[in-house]
């Protein structure tokens, strides 16, 4: 049986202790498979968040100044706890977010990479020393840790979007206050408690949530000591966020929404293609900004494709998260199957043909099934609009340049999915695209060694790879005569 979730609703985690907050109140945390609330968290005021930016900004000058070998060994430390604690986290997940165990455990090892990934990043910090092309003096670049961090993270991978900024974050030598998404506290709440077996210093990592996110976030970043937001949601969200860090020119890293196309060619291997789509679209229920939401078939195979597809989709098993069986669980909300099921309706409106699904499952729990649409019109409100569920529209196309268009009709840029036995046509068509992701032949591009990050209005920066560690860096060139 998984722990208890309430043993991790212990308090707002800052400068290492519990505490209540301020003004004592809760955010009730519910199971999206049953309604069920699982525990209440505290609801943090402006004071509150001010009391962790302080707490950040005491342990700031001793964790800048502790050895690189050191923070890798902290690092190291948390990776090695995580893998030691992976069904217990993947439990929690599955919880709190609904979202079947399989794909938990999944995020888990995932979110565990970026802490073994930055403490090896710890130790290669980068420098520059040269000779200036005058001959006058020598140039030499130094990277400092930007400062104070805070960190913005979703409800849909709550352990994965946690550790893919902290990890960078205290690898470059940063402090940081993490606000987790109110639906899935209990995570971030128990990775904290993990942070702090791992040798973390009181300080380092602090973990505010509350209910009003607007006033608690615009009072840390008007706080001159934080020099850097990094914020995974929505892009209108993001866009909020930007105004709010340009009134102290703050560093911003932005993972903002998605609408990835997936391309399939006549002359895909069909197999190939409907594997990866369906781990493009479901993964996570769909609820993921790198979710297959557009999926163009080459005339030649669109009706076999379809054929496979629909089989596959209507064979999931739909059910609580926690179920070991269970292979699609709940949406994460009410509100986000009405929105679902608003698209699926205009579509269908539009002369869109169900296949399978349709129709949310009655009952308790926030449940959509797999749902397959053909002959969606561009036009439909899904093919503008983030789905975040189980629903894949299928779109004919006839040739490459098509194709290409269609792809990169969207204000967003971060994931793409192409399928061709032709590996030239697979990386021409992948540098036609306007995305900072593609996936050829394959429906995962997550990889904690890869920069991830998209283009147009899916966000700024990257993390991930070496660069996600620059993210948390300034540089500072010294002009020395010697």
């Amino acid at each position: 049986m998984p722990t208890p979730a309430s043993r991790h609703a212990r308090g707002l985690y800052i400068a290492g202790r519990w505490c209540d907050g301020e003004a004592g109140g809760r955010i009730a945390v519910t199971d999206p498979s049953t309604g069920t609330v699982l525990a209440h968290v505290p609801d943090a005021t402006v004071a509150d968040a001010a009391a962790a930016v302080e707490a950040a900004a005491a342990a700031a000058p001793t964790w800048a100044a502790t050895p690189p070998r050191r923070r890798s060994e902290i690092l190291r430390r948390c990776f090695e706890l995580m893998v030691e604690r992976a069904d217990a986290l993947a439990a929690l997940i599955s919880l709190e977010n609904g979202k079947a165990l399989r794909d938990a455990r999944g995020e888990v090892a995932y979110a565990a990479e970026f802490f073994r990934w930055n403490a090896e990043e710890a130790v290669r910090i980068p420098g520059d020393f040269a000779l200036a092309p005058a001959g006058a003096n020598r140039i030499i670049v130094d990277y400092q840790p930007i400062g104070i961090a805070v960190l913005i993270t979703p409800w849909n991978f709550p352990a994965a979007m946690a550790t893919r900024k902290i990890a960078p974050a205290l690898a470059a030598g940063c402090t940081v206050v993490l606000k987790p998404a109110s639906e899935t506290p209990l995570t971030a709440y128990a990775l904290a408690d993990l942070y702090a077996e791992a040798g973390v210093p009181p300080g380092v990592v602090n973990v505010i949530t509350t209910s009003t996110p607007g006033p608690v976030t615009a009072a840390m970043l008007a706080d001159p000591r934080v020099r850097k937001l990094s914020f995974t949601g929505s892009t209108g969200v993001g866009r909020l966020l930007l105004a709010e860090a340009a009134k102290n020119v703050i560093s911003c890293s932005m993972e903002l929404g998605g609408n990835a196309p997936v391309i399939v060619f006549d002359d895909a291997d069909l197999d190939v293609a409907v594997d990866g789509t369906m781990l493009a679209k479901m993964r996570n229920a769909g609820e993921a900004c790198t979710a297959a939401n557009r999926i163009f078939v080459q005339a030649g195979v669109h009706d076999a494709f379809v054929r496979r597809l629909t089989e596959r989709m209507t064979a999931l098993k739909v059910g609580p998260g926690i179920d070991p069986l269970t292979e699609c669980g709940p949406m994460i909300t009410a509100a986000a199957v009405s929105k679902i099921h608003r698209l699926v309706e205009d579509a269908r409106q539009r002369g869109g043909r169900i296949h399978c699904g349709g129709t949310p499952t009655a009952g308790s729990g926030h449940f959509y099934p797999p749902t397959v649409i053909t002959d969606v019109p561009t036009t439909a409100a899904m093919a503008r609009e983030e789905i975040f569920g189980p629903v894949a529209p299928i779109y004919r196309f006839e040739s490459e340049d098509e194709v290409v268009a269609e792809a990169n009709n969207t204000e967003y840029g971060l994931a793409a999915y192409i399928f061709t036995r032709d590996i030239g046509r697979g990386l021409r068509v992948s540098g036609r695209i306007e995305a900072g992701m593609i996936g050829l032949n394959r429906g995962l591009v997550s990889d904690p060694a890869a920069p991830f990050g998209g283009v147009k209005q899916s966000g700024l920066g990257r993390e991930g790879g070496h660069h996600g560690i620059l993210e948390f860096l300034e540089p500072k060139y010294i002009a020395a005569a010697f």
